[in-house]
């Protein structure tokens, strides 16, 4: 999927991009795999906010996908690539032999009427699901499932993909897209290919107006605030934070303290960390 530059017409459109969507090919979504979602404006149940910058965005409806890739020997005939308001990859809409219809993450190079399959074992083609210890070293993946049968939880947005390393008993070394290298039980599933869409990340949003349509409201700087608002604000003119390092507007320290639990259970699966 390409870019698509806009000429400089107005202060908005200078720099702007989006995607050229060439490769979708569905104009509605399906109507029996689309629920409701509703705002939270980044409040609680008690009607506090918890988490800022969020508000407003243009309506959507969330789309029902399959993560867990459960029906197993039943052929499915991908009918078409659509757009997914709420994720950064596209969604391939599949419909099986006996007629159910499913939405799946759509893989690179995975086209309309190909078929795809799921199973403990199936072949190693673009689109298919299958347990991770029955999948060949040096395969590209996606799609990981982190405990069995609870769906895919690893490498799902655009453009990612992990790779097989090799086996270790019951495990499965895999690298994900971060660089780490970790071990995943090998009765897992997970999908063969690379998540499609991979120019997402290159788009230039360009102006203000786009964010606010994601629902993503302003972020100001600590340091333009007021002391009560901000440990880092007040003072004449411009200021130093005035501290040993940055901290939240709650007075923790932020940009590089490490939050990771030193005693987590998941640690002795990971073999080497992400890259710095």
């Amino acid at each position: 999927m390409g870019i698509k530059k806009y000429k400089p017409t107005t202060n908005g459109r200078r720099g702007m991009s989006t995607l050229s969507n060439e490769e979708l090919t569905g104009n509605k979504p399906e109507k029996s795999l689309l629920v409701s979602k509703s705002k939270t404006g980044g409040r609680n149940n008690q009607g506090r906010m918890t988490v800022r910058h969020i508000g407003g965005g243009a309506k959507r409806k969330y789309r029902l996908i399959d993560f867990k890739r459960d029906k197993f020997g039943i052929p499915a005939k991908v009918a078409s690539i659509e757009y997914d308001p709420n994720r950064s990859a596209n969604i391939a809409l599949l419909v099986y032999k006996d007629g159910e219809k499913r939405y799946i993450i759509a893989p690179k190079d995975l086209t309309v009427g190909s078929i795809v399959l799921s199973g403990e074992v199936t072949d190693v083609k673009v689109g298919n699901a299958m347990q991770i210890k029955n999948i060949p070293v040096g395969t590209i993946i996606h799609n990981i499932e982190l405990k069995p049968g609870h769906g895919a939880e690893l490498v799902r947005s655009a453009g990612a993909s992990a790779q097989i390393l090799g086996r270790e008993d019951k495990y499965v070394m895999v690298r994900l897209q971060s660089g780490e290298t970790r071990l995943i039980l090998g009765n897992c599933m997970a999908t063969i290919g690379t998540v499609g869409n991979e120019d997402y990340e290159l788009v230039n949003i360009g102006k203000a107006g786009r964010t606010r349509h994601m629902g993503i409201r302003p972020t100001n700087r600590g340091s333009v605030m007021n002391p009560n608002d901000h440990p880092h604000g007040g003072g004449e003119g411009r200021a130093p934070i005035g501290r040993k390092g940055p901290v939240t507007p709650w007075g923790k320290p932020a940009l590089g303290l490490k939050t990771r639990k030193s005693k987590k259970a998941s640690d002795k699966l990971i073999v080497s960390r992400r890259k710095k």
